[in-house]
C-alpha cells in the first residue's frame, strides 16, 4: 500500500499538507442502507436459484442448464461482493488496518475469478464429450427451470434498478444480472428446439456459447481485481491529463508532480501528489482546492497533499511515459 509519506530515491524538500477536506473523513464511499438492502436479497434470490438450476439441469440431464447455473454464479459472487463492499464500507478502520477491510472484496473477487475459469474449463470439456456421444436431455424440466430462471432474473434487475444504479457495485451487478438474462433465455430456446426436433446437440452448443459469458466476466474480474491488488491506476484515469487540468483549474497552483492514483477496492480511488505553489498563493486554500478539484471532477474521494516550498524539485513525468 503507498504510504502517505510517499519516500522517493530524492529529497522532496516537501511539507505535507494532512487537511483532507472533509470533517471526519471516510475512506469508503457513502453506504446507502437501501442499497445493501437491495443487494442482499438480489444474493439470496440469486444464489438459491442458483442452486435449484443445478439440480435442475442434473435432473433434466441439461448441460446449458448446468452452466447458466455456474453463470449465475457470477451473479451471485458479483452481488455478494457488492454486499460486501458495503457491509465493510462501514466498519471502522483500527490501529492495524488503517485502511479498514474493503480490500477483503478485492481478494473475494480474485479468488472467484480463478474458480470461474476451472469452471469454464469443465465446461467445456463436457460440453466435447456430449458433442462425442450425445446424452437425452428432458426438454420439459428444461424448460420449467429456464422460466424460472429468466423470471428471477426480471425480478433482481428490477430490485436492482430501484437501487442507486449510479453506484459501481451496483452498476457492476446490474450487467452480471443483464448477462444472465440472455443466458436464460438461450436456454430456453435450447429447450424449445429439443421439444420440437429432438435434436440433442444444441444443448453443449448452448453450454459453450454460456461458457464464453462467463469466460469474459471471468477475464474482466481477473483483470479488475489484480489492476487494483497492483496498485494500477484505475480505468479512466490519465496521469498527465489529470496533471494538466489540476494545472489549468486551480488559482495559484504553479505545478503539480509526483502524482499516483491507485483503488483501495471497487469505488474506492485514492492519490498521492506534490504541489508548487505560485508566489503569494495561499498554501492552504490551494491544497483545498486540489482536493475538491479531485473530488467532485475526477471521483478521487481521497487525496495526500504535498507542499513542495523549494518548487523546483517536482518532477512531471515524461510525455508517453507509463504512470506510475
Amino acid at each position: 500500500m503507498p504510504e502517505h509519506d510517499h519516500a522517493h530515491d530524492h529529497q522532496h524538500g516537501a511539507e505535507p499538507s494532512h487537511d483532507h477536506g472533509h470533517a471526519g473523513h471516510s475512506h469508503a464511499p457513502t453506504v446507502s442502507a437501501g442499497n445493501e438492502r437491495a443487494v442482499l436479497i438480489g444474493v439470496l434470490l440469486t444464489g438459491g436459484f442458483m442452486v435449484a438450476e443445478l439440480i435442475g439441469g442434473y435432473l433434466s440431464g441439461s448441460l446449458a442448464l448446468i452452466a447458466d447455473a455456474g453463470h449465475m454464479l457470477t451473479d451471485t459472487v458479483a452481488l455478494f461482493l457488492a454486499w460486501l463492499g458495503f457491509r465493510l464500507g462501514r466498519r471502522p478502520a483500527d490501529a492495524r488496518r488503517s485502511f479498514g477491510y474493503s480490500r477483503l472484496e478485492v481478494l473475494a473477487g480474485l479468488l472467484n475469478a480463478l474458480a470461474l475459469f476451472a469452471l469454464v474449463g469443465w465446461i467445456a470439456y463436457e460440453a466435447i464429450q456430449r458433442f462425442f456421444s450425445p446424452e437425452a436431455v428432458l426438454a420439459g424440466p428444461m424448460f420449467v427451470v429456464a422460466i424460472l430462471g429468466l423470471g428471477v432474473n426480471l425480478l433482481v434487475f428490477a430490485i436492482l434498478s430501484r437501487a442507486d444504479a449510479e453506484h459501481v457495485n451496483i452498476k457492476g451487478a446490474l450487467l452480471h444480472v443483464l448477462g444472465d438474462l440472455l443466458g436464460s433465455v438461450g436456454a430456453i430456446a435450447a429447450a424449445i428446439i429439443i421439444w420440437l426436433t429432438g435434436w440433442m446437440p444444441i444443448d453443449p452448443i448452448l453450454s459453450v456459447l454460456v461458457s464464453l459469458l462467463i469466460l469474459r466476466s471471468a477475464w474482466a474480474l481477473l483483470t479488475r481485481t489484480f489492476n487494483i491488488l497492483m496498485e494500477g491506476a484505475p480505468d479512466g484515469v490519465d496521469i498527465e491529463s489529470l496533471q494538466a487540468d489540476l494545472g489549468a483549474s486551480i488559482p495559484g497552483l504553479a505545478k503539480a508532480g509526483h502524482l499516483h492514483v491507485w483503488s483501495l477496492s471497487s469505488g474506492q480511488t485514492m492519490a498521492t501528489l506534490e504541489i508548487a505553489l505560485a508566489p503569494n498563493a495561499d498554501p492552504a486554500a490551494v491544497s483545498a482546492s486540489v482536493k475538491n478539484r479531485l473530488e467532485h471532477e475526477h471521483n478521487i474521494g481521497h487525496a495526500t497533499v504535498e507542499i513542495d516550498w523549494n518548487g523546483d524539485t517536482i518532477r512531471c513525468p515524461a510525455a508517453g511515459a507509463q504512470p506510475q
